[in-house]
């Protein structure tokens, strides 16, 4: 009898522990119910976020498409077609270079009658104001009508060397213009101001036109001041005749003035190292080139750098070159030697 109320009791706290039970799992039903519905409704908002970025990845990327491109230079001259043309311009030009240097210019080049080359194209310098000296010139030692046009048959051609005036077309190119047109006896360098200071510079105008326009064994630049036995010159020329890289003259060399205002002054002297005194070069009174020089002066025009004085502006181009020097001395024309052929005049 006395064991029925700890029964009762027992019974009692059952009930009363699932009641518990049953009261606090309620709540979280509830509570997982709607953790449920905010995750099924983030994960819905973030279906909907990847989707609009989608789509708004596909707008931007067409506009992006769309858009003006921005080209560099390069593009631009590819669309211009620049880029092939400047391709098409270097590979002419060195083209051109090698034919030169084949031989094959664009001038018509003359050839004596035989069809051999020529011989010689003999240039001599003159100017605006030696009128005078270049027919005393014609009288003497030049030939001069069908004497001139009978020595060409032969292979030698002769030609007084000018310039332009400075002011194109003025009395000065008038009167050299008439005195062509009677003689027949001129080489005139279009591209070059006659002056004295571009002594230097005429020299790359007469070698490049000379080349352009005959074709020879030899080309002679002589000057003004210079009487020839042009026999003599031509016996010299003909026991030559075939040699290529012939840079033949008075060879010379000597101190290089470095006092502003004195007659052989170099403005560059500082190039010609300390004991100032220049490389061994032909005297400009008279200098005969071969034809491959005279070609590689007429190519390399444009870069060949002159300095103060034509002869030695050509020795500086020939130190670069397989030039063969050959010191003449018949071609010194101020030595007192009998056996020359050249004088001053």
């Amino acid at each position: 009898m006395e064991s029925l109320p700890t029964t009762v009791s027992a019974k009692s706290d059952r009930r009363g522990r699932s009641s518990k039970s049953q009261s606090t799992s309620k709540p979280s039903l509830i509570m997982a119910f709607f953790s449920c519905l905010a995750w099924l409704y983030v994960a819905g908002r973030l279906w909907q976020d990847a989707q609009h970025r989608a789509a708004l990845n596909t707008v931007l990327k067409k506009n992006y498409d769309q858009r003006p491109k921005v080209l560099t230079v390069d593009d631009k001259l590819v669309v211009l077609g620049c880029k092939d043309l400047e391709r098409r311009i270097v590979e002419t030009e060195m083209e051109l270079a090698q034919a030169k240097s084949q031989g094959y210019l664009k001038n018509h080049k003359s050839v004596s009658s035989s069809g051999k080359k020529m011989l010689a194209v003999i240039g001599v310098y003159t100017g605006f104001g030696s009128h005078l000296k270049r027919n005393k010139f014609r009288g003497s030692w030049m030939p001069r009508d069908d004497a001139l046009k009978k020595l060409e048959e032969r292979g030698v051609v002769i030609r007084f060397v000018i310039g332009r005036s400075a002011n194109r077309g003025d009395s000065l190119d008038r009167k050299i213009d008439e005195e062509n047109r009677a003689t027949k006896d001129f080489l005139i360098l279009e591209n070059h101001e006659e002056a004295q200071e571009e002594l230097p510079k005429k020299v790359k105008f007469f070698y490049s036109a000379a080349v352009q326009n005959w074709d020879a064994e030899f080309y002679v630049k002589v000057d003004d001041d210079v009487d020839l036995d042009l026999e003599g010159l031509i016996g010299l020329l003909e026991s030559r005749r075939g040699q290529d890289g012939a840079y033949i003259g008075c060879m010379k060399s000597g101190d290089v003035i470095t006092e502003e205002g004195s007659q052989w002054y170099e403005p560059e002297w500082w190039k010609f190292g300390d004991d100032k005194s220049y490389f061994r070069h032909a005297t400009g009174s008279l200098v005969i080139l071969s034809k491959n020089l005279a070609q590689y002066i007429n190519i390399n025009s444009g870069l060949l750098k002159t300095y103060a004085f034509d002869d030695t502006t050509i020795g500086s181009w020939m130190i670069g070159v397989q030039a063969t020097y050959i010191d003449d001395n018949r071609l010194c024309c101020s030595s007192t030697r009998q056996e020359k052929v050249c004088s001053m005049a």
